[in-house]
C-alpha cells in the first residue's frame, strides 16, 4: 500500500513540474512585436527645392522598420496638410494611420477627413493612399460634398490626389448649381 502511494505520488509531481516546463517551453516560441523606434509629438515638413510641400504632425508615432513588413504606426491619429504650387492646402485627417515602406500604401482609419483648399470635403472610415500613383481608394461608405453643398455619397471609390479624376462604384447624390 505505502508502495503505490509513493507511485501516485510521484506521478502527480511529475505531472504538474512538467506543465510549468512546457509553458515555459512555449512561451520561448512566443515573438515579442516592440517597435525599434518610438517618437511623441511630431511635426515632420518635407520640402522640396525649398519649399514646403508636406507637413505630418502627430502625437505618437511608432517605427517598426525591423519587421519582416516594415511599417511605420500613428496610432494616436494623423494631420497630413499638402500644399500646392500655388501654396494652397488640402488637409487630411484620421484617428489611427499605418505606412508600408515596401508597396508605399498608406492606410487611414477612423474618421478620415479630407478637405480641399476649395472646400470640398471627403469622409469615411477607412481610406488608402498609394503614394507611387497619388491615388486614393476605400471599399468603405464614403460622403463627397462640394463647396456649394452638392454631395455623392456610396460604397467604393477611388480619385486622383487632386480630386479631378474620380471613379465611383454604388452611390446616389444630390447635385446643386450646375455651370
Amino acid at each position: 500500500m505505502k508502495t503505490s502511494f509513493w507511485v501516485i505520488f510521484l506521478l502527480c509531481f511529475i505531472f504538474t513540474s512538467c506543465e510549468s516546463n512546457l509553458k515555459d517551453v512555449q512561451n520561448i516560441y512566443k515573438t515579442t512585436f516592440v517597435p525599434s523606434g518610438e517618437a511623441d509629438s511630431i511635426n515632420l515638413k518635407y520640402t522640396d527645392s525649398g519649399r514646403v510641400k508636406t507637413k505630418l504632425q502627430s502625437l505618437k508615432m511608432l517605427d517598426y522598420s525591423t519587421a519582416k513588413n516594415p511599417f511605420v504606426e500613428f496610432p494616436k491619429g494623423v494631420l497630413v496638410t499638402l500644399y500646392d504650387q500655388n501654396n494652397r492646402t488640402t488637409t487630411i485627417h484620421s484617428d489611427k494611420a499605418y505606412s508600408y515602406k515596401r508597396t508605399q500604401i498608406i492606410d487611414l482609419q477612423g474618421n478620415v477627413r479630407i478637405v480641399s483648399h476649395d472646400g470640398k470635403v471627403l469622409q469615411t472610415n477607412q481610406l488608402y493612399f498609394d503614394q507611387k500613383n497619388e491615388w486614393f481608394f476605400t471599399e468603405d461608405f464614403f460622403k463627397f460634398i462640394d463647396n456649394n453643398g452638392s454631395y455623392v455619397e456610396g460604397k467604393g471609390i477611388d480619385f486622383s490626389k487632386d480630386f479631378k479624376i474620380f471613379n465611383m462604384q454604388n452611390n446616389r447624390g444630390e447635385i446643386n448649381n450646375i455651370d
